[in-house]
């Protein structure tokens, strides 16, 4: 049976902040699956900052992505039909799927099956791909792995609504550390202190000296800063960081769209010796092993309520590029992800 789909690719090498026109809208037939390989139809597509560093031309963590090659992205979706004896029609996946109706694969790039039994408890499919999936384990390993937190600590989360900075903040609070936020709007803080339960957040987009208020609701000094803005967010900080401290590499957002050349530099070093802060990065793959365990603990507070996510449903693959370029102009409150098709009964 012949399948016409569909699928975003990059159109031209995207300078400066991303737009709509940077990417091309494709339709092809798929070709007859091969001995081992399956075709899934899409239900979920996200959109994820990290992806920014690829569409330049330059290598990231993962390769430079060239003019004409699929746009990547974490996707759930469902098991049409199969070749491949691990994977069944009606099985559903959260795979490496990117911004396209179907994916057809041999069972690479796919991160796991969805356990059925979470559904019923309340924990949305979207969730795999959000606070179960990359930005999740992102927040869990950047916490214990990186951060070593402790009890009665101050932790400090940058860009703290999205899903990987709420998910790091909320971590926090469960292991005793006092955490602070960072983000832009009323709408946004709210939601952090009223729901998910930080102590202090700062609207960055209300204060007149960000540095001060940071200063102001830290009185002690930070121990950890998660950080996913850049580097001018961890020059800030880092004259504030006590004893021993642990500065958190997570993302850039704010340095994606700017030339390496034109980046701001980190300036405040000394402290690194004066007050022996340590500060590394993370590519969340490398604690592959370990996701499983995690999402079962991590599955168990989103249904018993202690864990609260926040997600953006868009409307249709159409729907994509300009939620990917929102994510740079702020607009994001949560999980952005574009719905293809409706839940599996």
């Amino acid at each position: 049976m012949t399948v016409t789909t569909r699928r975003w690719v990059l159109a031209r090498h995207v300078r400066g902040a991303p737009a709509p026109e940077d990417f091309r809208l494709e339709t092809a037939e798929l070709p007859d699956l091969a001995e081992g390989q399956f075709r899934a139809r899409t239900i979920l597509a996200s959109v994820d900052p990290g992806m920014r560093s690829r569409l330049s031309g330059g290598d990231s963590y993962a390769g430079a992505m060239k003019i004409g090659e699929g746009i990547d992205g974490f996707a759930v979706a469902q098991v049409e039909e199969s070749n491949n004896p691990n994977f069944a029609p009606g099985d559903v996946i959260a795979a490496g799927g990117g911004w396209r109706e179907h994916l057809v694969s041999d069972g690479r790039g796919v991160i796991q099956k969805i356990p059925a039994e979470w559904k019923p408890k309340g924990v949305p499919l979207g969730a795999w791909i959000g606070v179960l999936g990359v930005p999740g384990m992102t927040a869990w390993f950047g916490m214990h792995r990186l951060g070593q937190a402790k009890e009665g600590e101050t932790l400090l989360v940058t860009s703290a609504a999205g899903p990987v900075g709420a998910t790091a903040g909320q971590i926090g609070k469960k292991l005793g550390l006092r955490v602070v936020g960072i983000a832009g709007g009323p709408r946004k803080c709210a939601w952090l202190k009223d729901e998910a339960g930080f102590a202090e957040v700062i609207d960055y987009k209300a204060v007149p000296d960000l540095t001060a208020a940071i200063a102001a609701a830290c009185p002690k000094g930070v121990d950890i800063l998660f950080d996913n803005v850049g580097n001018e967010s961890i020059d800030r900080v880092l004259p504030m960081m006590r004893l021993r401290g642990r500065v958190v590499v997570s993302g850039q957002v704010a340095d994606y769209n700017v030339e390496a050349a034109d980046r701001v530099g980190i300036r405040n070093t000394s402290v690194f010796i004066t007050h022996r802060v340590r500060m590394e990065g993370l590519v969340v793959f490398d604690d592959l092993r370990g996701f499983p365990e995690v999402q079962a603990t991590m599955a168990g507070w989103i249904a018993d309520g202690s864990l609260k996510i926040a997600i953006e449903e868009f409307d249709g693959l159409e729907s994509l590029p300009e939620a990917f370029c929102g994510l740079f102009r702020g607009e994001n409150f949560g999980r952005r992800l574009a719905r293809l098709a409706p839940d599996p009964q």
